[in-house]
C-alpha cells in the first residue's frame, strides 16, 4: 500500500512538472539584427524555463494592422511587443491585456522605476512592461559652435542670439539647429508645453489643453527660428530635397551645429559625422517664466501578455528571462535601446554592448521633468494635424491663427475617431 502511495505521488509530481513546460508565441517588428537577436534569445529562455517559443516576427510596415486584427480575434501570441501608444487601443480599460503585476512573483518589477511602470499601466492595470525608455533631447555640435565662437546654448535666447553669429561668422550655409517637419512640430510642441505647462492634448481628459492663442504663440515661434537664421526655412529644406539629417553631408561636416532627437538614435546620427566633429547632450532649452521643462518621454515599446493566453506564468518566466536575466539580456543586446531595465542596463553597460553616453543621454530623459504625454500624440492623424498646418504656415499659404484653427480642428477630429 505505501509502495502504491509513493508511485502515484511520484506520477502526480511527474504530471505537475510536464504540466509547466508550455508550447508559446511570441509576436513582434523590427529588422534583421532584432529577429536574429531575438530568436537566440527565445531558444535560450525557452530552454532554461523548459518551454517552446514559436517565433512570429515582421517588419514594421502592417504590422499594426495585424496585431489589431488577431488581438479583435482573441488570436494573438501569448507575448507580443507593442508600441506603448497602442496601449490605449488594445487595453483602455486595463483589462485588453494581462496585468503584469498579477505575475510579479515571477517578473522582477523592482528593474523599473515608478514613472516607467506608470507608462505600462492603463486604468491601473500594468498592460506593458516598457523595453527602454526614450525622449528627445537637444544635442550640438561643439566643434562648430567654438568655431563662431560661443558656447553652447541654454536658453531659447541663447540659440535665437547665435543664428546671426553663425551667418556672419562661418557664412549664410551654417546654422545652429535644424527643425524640419515633423522635428519642426516638435520642437512647436516643447516651446508651447514649456510655455503653459500642460501637454498638447491632456491624457486624462482626452481633449485639447492648449488655447487658440497659446497654440498660435507655439506656431509663431517657428516662424521666429526661421527669421533669426537658427533653421533653414521649410521651402529650402524641401528645395534641398528633404534629405534625412543622418544623410545629409551638412550635418556630416557641421554646418548643421543642432538638432532635437530621440536619445536612442546618437549612434544613428553621430556615426556620418566627419573626423573631428564632438556632439554634446545638453539640459533642454529654457524660456523666460516657463511652467515645466517639457520634456517628451514615453517607452519606446513594451512587452506585453496576452489576456486570453492560458499560460500566463510560462510567458512571464519568458519575459522575465528576456529583460532581466542575464542570459536572455546578453543574446537581446541593444537591438531594442538602452534597456528600461536596471538589471539588463548594468549587465550591458558593464559588457562595453552600450556606451556610457547612452546611459548619459537616457539619464537626462529620465531626470527631466515635464507633463506625461497622450498616446494620440504618435498617431498620424495627430502628427498629420500639426505637421501639414505648420507647413502651410511655413510657406506663408495661411497665417498662424488659421493654421491653429485647423490643427485643433483636425485633432479633436482625430479624438472623437479613437473615442467611438
Amino acid at each position: 500500500m505505501k509502495r502504491n502511495l509513493l508511485a502515484i505521488a511520484l506520477a502526480t509530481t511527474a504530471l505537475s512538472g510536464a504540466a509547466q513546460a508550455a508550447e508559446l508565441r511570441m509576436s513582434w517588428w523590427g529588422g534583421d539584427s532584432r529577429h536574429a537577436a531575438t530568436q537566440e534569445a527565445l531558444k535560450i529562455c525557452g530552454a532554461k524555463h523548459g518551454h517552446t517559443i514559436k517565433p512570429e516576427f515582421t517588419g514594421w510596415s502592417g504590422h499594426y494592422e495585424k496585431l489589431t486584427t488577431q488581438i479583435a480575434g482573441g488570436t494573438e501570441a501569448d507575448i507580443m511587443q507593442v508600441n506603448w501608444p497602442w496601449l490605449s487601443i488594445y487595453s483602455a480599460d486595463g483589462t485588453g491585456l494581462a496585468d503584469l503585476h498579477e505575475l510579479s512573483d515571477t517578473i522582477d518589477l523592482s528593474n523599473w522605476d515608478a514613472d516607467q511602470i506608470e507608462a505600462g499601466s492603463m486604468k491601473g492595470k500594468l498592460n506593458g512592461l516598457p523595453i527602454s525608455t526614450t525622449g528627445r533631447l537637444f544635442v550640438f555640435n561643439k566643434t562648430t559652435f567654438e568655431k563662431a565662437g560661443l558656447e553652447l546654448p541654454t536658453t531659447w535666447d541663447d540659440l535665437l542670439a547665435a543664428g546671426p553669429v553663425f551667418q556672419e561668422k562661418l557664412g549664410d550655409d551654417y546654422y545652429p539647429f535644424e527643425a524640419a517637419k515633423l522635428d519642426a512640430a516638435l520642437i512647436m510642441t516643447l516651446y508651447g508645453t514649456q510655455a503653459t505647462g500642460k501637454p498638447l492634448i491632456d491624457p486624462e481628459t482626452n481633449k485639447l489643453a492648449w488655447t487658440k492663442d497659446e497654440l498660435i504663440n507655439a506656431i509663431e515661434f517657428y516662424q521666429k527660428l526661421v527669421d533669426n537664421h537658427v533653421i533653414m526655412s521649410w521651402k529650402d529644406v524641401a528645395a534641398a530635397g528633404n534629405v534625412r539629417l543622418h544623410e545629409n553631408p551638412n550635418w556630416s561636416n557641421g554646418k548643421i551645429a543642432g538638432t532635437y532627437q530621440w536619445d536612442s538614435t546618437y549612434f544613428k546620427i553621430s556615426d556620418p559625422l566627419a573626423d573631428g566633429q564632438e556632439l554634446v547632450y545638453t539640459d533642454l532649452l529654457s524660456q523666460d517664466g516657463q511652467k515645466t521643462p517639457g520634456i517628451y518621454r514615453k517607452a519606446s515599446m513594451v512587452f506585453s501578455i496576452s489576456a486570453n493566453s492560458p499560460n500566463k506564468e510560462a510567458a512571464a518566466q519568458v519575459v522575465n528571462c528576456l529583460l532581466n536575466e542575464s542570459e536572455g539580456v546578453a543574446a537581446l543586446g541593444s537591438t531594442r535601446g538602452v534597456p528600461a531595465s536596471m538589471a539588463a542596463r548594468t549587465q550591458l553597460l558593464d559588457a562595453g554592448a552600450i556606451k556610457q553616453i547612452q546611459i548619459d543621454a537616457q539619464a537626462r530623459v529620465i531626470n527631466a521633468e515635464g507633463p506625461a504625454i497622450h498616446p494620440m500624440m504618435e498617431f498620424p492623424d495627430v502628427r498629420s494635424a500639426m505637421q501639414d498646418n505648420l507647413e502651410l504656415f511655413a510657406y506663408g499659404e495661411v497665417d498662424a491663427a488659421t493654421a491653429a484653427d485647423e490643427m485643433i480642428y483636425a485633432i479633436e477630429e482625430a479624438l472623437e475617431d479613437i473615442a467611438s
